[in-house]
């Protein structure tokens, strides 16, 4: 896949291919953030006194990351969607000329809010491996927590890429269910249960593979570092449902960047 080829990003092959990879990057970090306490204090609002600054110490801490990969050019690239994204900085760098693949208002299908409260009140209890504070860690789950919410954020507005893939593959369907607002059309179009049940089966695999010692794993006690089931539930419950909230929100709108000549030729 080659952001500056268009066609091999809307190649729904190219897409299942990094969609695999950001399920390893996912679980690794979820992995990872679960050796740590739930530290709620890191997700008060003003727990910590933060001049010119009203939200948590999470956010505070993922508005400063924002803002330097913002100026490496983290934000142009047509897959990454800030948390805040009328905060972030010009690039420092000189700007990437990416050529058009995704329609105009794309930028502007932002679900981010969603994912740091269903991350912060659902996840965040589930994998921390004990309730309470560590004082000492509390940079450190911080830092950890914006790791999984950016892998997050990337795999679930990766939906626009699929959703204008499919769109490209039979524009005649969409373009009917998209002029009579048909939310449930598109949805059952979008929707392979089959594949969907593959996934959830896949990632139980790899909880098991990556969250166990190897030298362990045929132990009577493996000591998983994370429960594998877990991880299914955070993409069943949340990925899954929230990436077809993305995929649905941007072709209700994609007759928007569509030509009239076009559109009339499936009337």
């Amino acid at each position: 896949m080659d952001f500056m080829k268009p066609e091999t990003v809307l190649d729904l092959n190219n897409i299942r291919q990094a969609l695999v990879r950001m399920e390893d990057t996912i679980v690794f970090d979820l992995i990872e953030r679960s050796q740590f306490y739930s530290s709620p204090s890191v997700y008060e609002r003003n727990k910590f006194n933060i001049p010119d600054f009203d939200g948590s110490f999470l956010d505070w801490a993922l508005l400063q990351m924002e803002k330097a990969h913002s100026q490496i050019r983290r934000y142009e690239a047509p897959d990454e969607i800030p948390f805040f994204p009328n905060q972030i900085l010009k690039p420092i760098l000189p700007s990437i000329n990416y050529p058009k693949i995704l329609a105009k208002y794309a930028a502007d299908i932002n679900v981010n809010d969603d994912i740091k409260k269903f991350y912060v009140n659902e996840i965040v209890p589930q994998i921390s491996c004990k309730d309470g504070e560590q004082q000492e860690n509390l940079g450190s789950v911080s830092t950890q927590d914006i790791e999984c919410l950016q892998a997050i954020s990337r795999r679930i507005h990766f939906g626009k890429f699929v959703a204008e893939s499919k769109y490209q593959n039979d524009k005649g369907l969409y373009i009917k269910l998209i002029q009579k607002g048909d939310i449930a059309g598109i949805e059952a179009s979008i929707t392979n249960s089959a594949v969907e049940q593959k996934i959830i089966e896949r990632l139980v695999i790899k909880g098991q593979s990556y969250g166990v010692d190897p030298s362990l794993r045929y132990s009577q006690n493996p000591q998983s570092k994370i429960q594998p089931e877990i991880i299914a539930k955070v993409y069943k419950d949340w990925i899954i449902p929230l990436t077809k909230k993305v995929e649905i929100d941007y072709l209700l709108r994609r007759l928007e960047d569509e030509d009239e000549d076009e559109i009339a030729k499936y009337q």
